[in-house]
């Protein structure tokens, strides 16, 4: 139960990642970010124009700043090469060989191509990458992926930015069960803190996190609520909760109570 998250052969004593796009002020954003001690912060090459605009090279100051791992993200990328390109600039831009791969197959849900990504996957992981591929909850194309080298895998609850927490459950408890050695980490549609610690609770290894925190009325209060979430339902998952019934069962013992209702009534 208190063994640190491990993803490549890193450990990470937090279960938490934390998106950085879409807050108000850069203020926000770091105050976020103190209150959730992420293990992880991810990062758009894209969207934050980490070389191009003054906005991006403030964001790519302030997280140098805060001397957290970086986790660059494919975010917009719609094919293969495209793909590649992106997470080798993000590699030379940002000095550092993680990345979350993300290969987007639709506009209306943004649901990942598990084609393209497995296609992907197998390329950088063969450049040396550490590739955490943003996927679907379907096993078979999860276990693609691992055997090209993935050794963690980013399943998504519901498509992204919705928060409508988890959509398909039963998928996402079967694929827990059956790849029970390898590190799961749902990213995206994850809207409550409530929602994290399900599944947490379920047992999977990490939450990502960016649109519920950032789009929060409060990201900063936002961000320590799912961090708590996290470890309390780390916690539940160590203790092994209970078995569901569908019969009531007393919790309080009827030895030695002092009185008995009679028969007759």
């Amino acid at each position: 139960m208190n063994k640190p998250l491990c993803l490549y052969g890193h450990e990470f004593s937090s279960r938490l990642l934390l998106g950085t796009a879409a807050y108000p002020s850069l203020d926000v954003l770091q105050q976020a970010v103190a209150a959730a001690q992420p293990a992880m912060l991810t990062v758009s090459l894209r969207r934050q124009g980490a070389v191009d605009s003054a906005h991006g090279q403030g964001v790519w100051a302030l997280l140098q700043g805060l001397g957290l791992p970086i986790l660059p993200n494919t975010a917009g990328c719609l094919s293969v090469q495209e793909a590649i390109t992106t997470a080798q600039m993000a590699r030379e831009v940002f000095e550092c060989d993680w990345i979350k791969l993300e290969l987007i197959g639709d506009d209306d849900t943004l649901q990942p191509d598990v084609f393209q990504l497995v296609e992907a996957a197998d390329v950088l992981i063969k450049d040396g990458f550490k590739v955490l591929p943003y996927c679907t909850e379907d096993l078979i194309a999860c276990r693609r992926l691992l055997d090209v080298g993935c050794t963690a895998l980013m399943p998504w609850a519901a498509p992204i930015g919705t928060g409508l927490g988890v959509v398909h459950e039963y998928a996402l408890r079967v694929l827990r069960e059956r790849l029970p050695k390898t590190p799961l980490i749902i990213d995206a549609g994850l809207g409550l803190p409530s929602q994290a610690a399900q599944v947490m609770e379920w047992g999977f290894d990490a939450v990502l996190l960016n649109t519920a925190v950032s789009r929060s009325g409060n990201p900063v209060a936002m961000a320590q609520a799912f961090a708590q979430a996290v470890v309390a339902g780390r916690l539940a998952y160590g203790a092994q909760p209970m078995p569901p019934r569908r019969a009531a069962q007393a919790s309080t013992p009827t030895v030695g109570q002092p009185f008995w209702h009679s028969a007759e009534y």
